[in-house]
């Protein structure tokens, strides 16, 4: 499908090429000198240490030519690391000039012990504290007093010294999230905050997540590709009128009369002298997104810097009814675009006309036909074959491939609308799939109707029904090394804290929350899996039950490929799982397709097993 006219998109294939990581880093070595430190920390990280984070704060991506969402690049004199996840292992090497730069699984060695364990006795590690939480800042000092070195922090980033052309900060127009799609007003939201500022002693939260920012106030902004955020901060007191410091100057009237009617409104070059002038107070700093460098501000005004939690975080993971009903409709506008698309892909990649950039434009085209896209939720991952085996794959003009037959495509993307923010991956055999793909499908599908019809006990973790996901995988010596599930936003951040699905995740899960559930399984150099529903934590009620029980109301809606499923591998509960989903996809979606596209989708939901 494409639209009559061209039409502007969320989405660019540009080529961060590593070919000048050589020149840069020999630039940042200069800097170095200058500046008289002997090694530079560059984390993937902005002053609010987000996920993603604006143009002008893609310093690691700069510099190395690595675009993953998270990393940290260490620069001495005379060597060089760049530390990735499991998401990134086959990426980073692939993105960056390693002979000059050195990636290294997380897994292996963390930047701390590599660190420890490489500078020189009497060396100066310099790093920005505005891009490190005071607990980050603690390890690396930890770090460099085992080498026998020190730490030292720098007034102006270095890489921003060197960084010709740097892009301006945004500031974006700012808007108000309707009540009516918030579910609750921001004076109730505020009231519930200094309920829980009150529990902790503190005189003072300040919000330096513009997630945090975006919720409590019921603002969204641009300043953030992908995510609606307006770039700031807030002073929110125990008693008196909160200060809201926005980055962005671009408030209409009828905006800043609704948010003045709760803050002071003030630009964002106000922030430290206001939070140097709290005084003596005792000032909760977010411990996720509080950078070092506003307890520096605190306690030279002699003020106590209180680092924990900040309670938003929480307030916003449970999602009220208004949010629910928000996400329940996006996934069906949602559902419907996607289906589209799945079909339109079928006809496409069977003529063998089909390559990875041409998917994720005409992906786009379908959910902007449905008139509701306010943007992408990430960059699309549109992997075909080899490439899908990397698991956050960003398809450039420079890796754009063609779909094969006889290879898997891998398609994991998003959307943002008003109401919601969906998230879902699908895998799709282009022509006769291999008796392997099949079986490695069907394990991956099996931890994913694992979680699907998971029941729990209320104060259960992700960490405890992580492994749900991965029992099939593990009875053949399979695995995947990322999380099976992160939370989501309401028309906020695709991955939003704290809870999550993983063998790290222990914050309790609660009804309200939203969250994926994307098992996975990759063969490097040949394909990759990745099945990805959202599902959303319920009460379930169960006759005779002696305690509160939970389990998941699944949010996406679109079909699994019924070609890549061995029936064989599957037990009758599963089996009746899958045909239950089908059927509700048909329901909810069937009535609003084009014919072609409706019996399309009848054959992909058809029952597993004939005749049933």
């Amino acid at each position: 499908m494409t639209t009559a006219q061209p039409r502007h998109r969320f989405q660019t294939f540009d080529d961060p090429s590593h070919r000048k990581g050589p020149e840069r880093i020999a630039a940042l070595r200069a800097a170095m000198r200058e500046a008289r430190v002997d090694g530079f920390v560059v984390p993937r990280a902005d002053e609010h240490q987000s996920e993603y984070v604006p143009a002008h704060a893609e310093r690691l991506a700069w510099l190395t030519g690595f675009t993953g969402s998270a990393g940290t690049a260490v620069v001495l004199a005379d060597a060089a690391a760049l530390f990735v996840d499991g998401r990134y292992t086959l990426q980073a090497p692939e993105q960056v000039d390693t002979g000059v730069i050195t990636p290294v699984p997380l897994a292996e060695k963390t930047a701390e012990a590599w660190l420890a364990e490489t500078l020189k006795q009497g060396a100066i590690l310099g790093y920005d504290p505005w891009l490190h939480t005071p607990d980050g800042v603690a390890r690396l000092e930890r770090a460099v007093a085992q080498a026998g070195a020190s730490l030292r922090p720098v007034a102006e980033n270095l890489v921003d010294a060197v960084w010709a052309g740097r892009p301006r900060p945004p500031a974006g127009a700012v808007v108000l999230q309707p009540e009516a799609l918030a579910g609750e007003g921001a004076s109730d939201k505020l009231a519930r905050i200094r309920e829980g500022l009150s529990g902790s002693g503190c005189d003072a939260l300040v919000i330096s997540d513009p997630h945090n920012l975006a919720w409590a106030f019921n603002l969204r902004g641009s300043d953030v590709t992908h995510t609606p955020l307006a770039l700031g901060y807030a002073l929110v007191p125990r008693q008196g009128r909160a200060r809201i410091f926005l980055v962005s100057s671009e408030i209409a009237p009828e905006v800043r009369s609704a948010l003045e009617g709760l803050a002071d409104i003030a630009p964002r070059g106000a922030f430290a002298d206001a939070l140097a002038g709290l005084g003596n107070g005792r000032i909760r700093l977010d411990a996720a997104t509080g950078a070092a460098a506003l307890k520096n501000l605190v306690e030279a005004a002699g003020g106590v810097a209180d680092v924990g939690p900040d309670p938003i975080t929480a307030l916003k993971a449970v999602k009220n009814e208004a949010e629910i009903a928000g996400a329940r409709a996006a996934h069906i506008r949602d559902g419907l675009a996607v289906t589209h698309f799945l079909a339109w892909l079928d006809a496409r990649a069977a003529a063998g006309a089909l390559n990875e950039i041409e998917a994720v434009e005409a992906l786009e085209d379908f959910r902007a036909a449905g008139g509701e896209l306010r943007d992408v939720s990430f960059p699309t991952i549109s992997g075909s074959g080899p490439n899908g085996a990397i698991v956050h794959y960003r398809v450039t003009r420079a890796t754009d491939r063609r779909v094969q037959p006889g290879e898997l495509f891998l398609v994991d993307s998003g959307a943002q609308y008003r109401d919601g923010t969906t998230d879902v991956t699908r895998t799709v055999a282009v022509g006769e799939p291999s008796a392997e793909m099949r079986d490695r499908f069907t394990r991956v599908l099996k931890g994913h109707v694992a979680i699907s019809r998971a029941v729990f006990p209320k104060g259960t973790t992700g960490a405890q029904i992580d492994a749900l996901a991965r029992l099939s995988l593990w009875e053949a010596g399979l695995d995947f090394d990322h999380g099976t599930g992160h939370g989501v936003g309401s028309f906020l951040s695709v991955h939003e804290g704290p809870q999550r699905i993983a063998k790290t995740g222990t914050v309790v899960l609660q009804p309200g929350m939203i969250l994926s559930n994307e098992p996975g399984y990759y063969r490097a150099g040949a394909y990759g899996i990745r099945t990805e529903n959202l599902v959303l934590v319920r009460d379930i009620e169960i006759a005779g039950a002696e305690r509160p029980m939970l389990g998941f109301e699944t949010l996406t809606l679109a079909p699994y490929d019924r070609r890549l499923i061995e029936i064989a591998l599957l037990s009758p509960a599963e089996i009746a799982w899958i045909d239950a989903y089908h059927g509700r996809v048909r329901e909810a979606l069937s009535a609003d397709l084009a014919s072609e596209t409706a019996l399309w989708l009848e054959r992909a939901t058809a029952p597993l097993v004939a005749g049933v």
